[in-house]
């Protein structure tokens, strides 16, 4: 018998010690399903939510990865490593027993708001076809840009000198080992960081994820699908719109698609959640307001009803 496909994201709590992908192939090797991805790599240290999609969920990481995150940042003053971490090898430092929490507090609105930050070494951004951190191991720097990322807030929660611990809500692409080495470096004495959690990302909590063991212990039950949320719920930070089953037949063919009802106020480029009059999620829909039409960006072929489907009549 065909086993059914199985479209959805997983909370899961990544543990210290295992990479990303570490855990993608313990779901792949859990439940069998071939198409699994992750939204938004931790390092080995961190740990906390890490969404896992599967099925056709993993075409909707992009927009998982765009949500705002929340980590809880414990660092350790007087002592900056290579890896802006832990697990690296001390390069520099200064007694930091002359710090002061005022002091670092005064640093913080300094990395608020949008700012440049330098990549580390140690990542998996690419230089003419090479991570860097294989360069890195390698004995190697290169010149690398600075990056503009998103820092919306950035409070101190714990001071126990040498150890500070710092919660800090971003968007994309921020490297917090990276923010802490940076704090460190403007305090004259170094810093890395000790350990991170990823509380929070978009509507994916710490305190709704599970561990792998608890994941395995699910599958061996046969209740690991009850744990899955809808693929939709990766664009929950979207507006939604019904479409009439007319427009739908046109969307499921790539064909634009007029909205009048949601036009007027509509922005260039704006991203909409598309549904099906039985409420079964369409796909994405993205406005071209220089010819009025809605172009479906992705389409989704998916069974059964979802929980965020709007309630409202079909737009015409």
């Amino acid at each position: 018998m065909t086993r059914p496909l199985i479209d959805g994201v997983l909370d899961l709590h990544k543990l210290e010690g295992s990479t990303s992908m570490d855990v993608v192939r313990i779901v792949k090797r859990l439940t069998h399903v071939k198409r699994v991805g992750h939204a938004g790599t931790l390092d080995p240290i961190a740990t906390g939510v890490l969404p896992v999609c599967l099925g056709q969920a993993t075409r909707l990481m992009e927009y998982l990865v765009d949500h705002h995150k929340i980590y809880r940042a414990e660092f350790r003053l007087g002592a900056a490593t290579d890896t802006h971490d832990a697990y690296g090898t001390v390069t520099s430092g200064q007694d930091p027993s002359g710090i002061t929490r005022s002091q670092v507090e005064a640093l913080l609105p300094v990395f608020t708001g949008e700012i440049q930050q330098l990549p580390p070494m140690y990542s998996a951004l690419k230089r003419d076809g090479k991570r860097l951190y294989d360069l890195a191991r390698a004995g190697l720097e290169v010149e690398r840009p600075t990056r503009p990322v998103s820092v919306y807030s950035l409070n101190m929660v714990d001071w126990s000198p040498p150890l500070a611990t710092i919660e800090v809500e971003c968007g994309r692409g921020l490297y917090v080992r990276t923010l802490v080495h940076d704090i460190g470096a403007m305090l004259g004495c170094g810093a890395h960081l000790s350990a991170l959690i990823r509380l929070k990302v978009g509507p994916f909590t710490v305190a709704d994820a599970v561990t792998p063991d608890v994941f395995e212990e699910a599958v061996e039950a046969g209740t690991w699908e009850d744990l899955l949320s809808p693929p939709d719920i990766a664009l929950l930070g979207h507006d939604s719109v019904t479409v009439t089953a007319s427009a739908e037949e046109q969307f499921r063919h790539g064909q634009a698609i007029s909205l009048p009802d949601v036009t007027m106020y509509a922005r260039h480029l704006e991203l909409r959640r598309a549904y099906t009059t039985d409420g079964r999620f369409l796909g994405v829909l993205r406005f071209n307001r220089a010819e009025g039409i809605w172009q479906p960006e992705k389409v989704f072929a998916l069974a059964t009803p979802s929980p965020y489907a709007p309630s409202a009549e079909p737009a015409h």
